[in-house]
């Protein structure tokens, strides 16, 4: 929470969250993700890197899944909630 408050002090055009559940408990997951969901309301754009596909799925606009650095997927995210063959190579959903 507090990296995201300094990276909002700076007002700008795209907040940059690498892995921002990584580490943390559930219950502090969810007050997280509560944040970054008031972020995007507010009008904020944020580009959002998150290894739990379920939860970033939530939040975001579009989708890229990437494999060994190149791009292998881009939808949006009701598209790769119904591509069970993406979700199975790439996501181990």
């Amino acid at each position: 929470m507090l990296a995201i408050g300094r990276g909002l002090m700076t007002n700008p055009d795209c907040l940059i969250m690498d892995e921002p559940s990584e580490g943390l408990a559930p219950i502090i997951i969810q007050g997280l993700w509560k944040a970054i969901a008031q972020l995007k309301e507010q009008g904020h754009s944020i580009l959002l890197v998150e290894q739990n596909a379920a939860l970033a799925l939530q939040l975001v606009d579009y989708v890229h899944v990437m494999s060994k650095g190149q791009v292998v997927y881009s939808a949006r995210p009701q598209e790769l909630r119904d591509n069970e063959d993406i979700k199975s190579k790439y996501l181990g959903i």
